[in-house]
């Protein structure tokens, strides 16, 4: 073998795509964009626009809201538990807490809290220590014998009484601001204006 004969294999390597050549290249004109000006541009955006008219998604009327202080809950079936003992990933002696749940993998990621559902079969006694359940599965899990304890989420501690900024009293600061006279200090007279003389015409 020669280096002369050393070469890529095919497909490697692709030759440039040559724009703006004629008609006869099939990407003239245009060079493959289509369009002319605005849209032939890059970093341009059209989309929903009607001609200047008003856009259908502002015809629409809206529907709905996002709550931002929703929480997002890890919602556990009491069949899921079941499985997760009977495969001795859970200890039935020991409380069913959120860690309990996320070591054995029922639950992924701890997110605001669990929620305990009654879908599926309990057979064993466990005691739950859970932020919420439904009612049909405390049912379900006191059927059994065992327990569920719910821990609601700490709330957000409000401020005492008297926290923050005082409040300026401008009728008071109004008043200190003026000074004070001396009691028995003379009053000053405003000096009386002298009259001007009036301008002789005739001069």
């Amino acid at each position: 073998m020669r280096l002369n004969e050393i070469s890529d294999l095919p497909g490697a390597t692709k030759s440039k795509k040559r724009l703006g050549r004629g008609i006869g290249s099939g990407l003239g004109k245009t060079s493959g964009r289509g369009q002319k000006g605005q849209k032939a541009r890059s970093g341009v955006a059209i989309k929903g626009f009607e001609g200047g008219q008003m856009p259908l998604h502002r015809r629409l009327p809206k529907r709905g809201f996002s709550n931002i202080f929703a929480k997002d809950f890890n919602e556990v079936n009491l069949g899921r538990v079941q499985r997760a003992i009977d495969a001795k990933k859970l200890d039935a002696k020991n409380p069913v807490t959120v860690q309990a749940l996320l070591d054995a993998g029922v639950i992924r990621r701890v997110r605001d809290g669990v929620r305990l559902l009654g879908q599926g079969e309990i057979k064993t006694k466990l005691a739950f220590e859970v932020t919420g359940a439904s009612s049909g599965a405390v049912k379900a899990v006191e059927a059994a014998g065992g327990t569920v304890t719910v821990t609601p989420l700490p709330r957000r501690a409000a401020k005492p009484a008297g926290e923050g900024k005082p409040k300026k009293d401008r009728t008071t600061e109004a008043k200190s601001a003026k000074p004070k006279k001396a009691a028995g200090a003379p009053v000053k007279k405003a000096a009386a204006k002298k009259p001007r003389a009036k301008k002789d015409k005739s001069e």
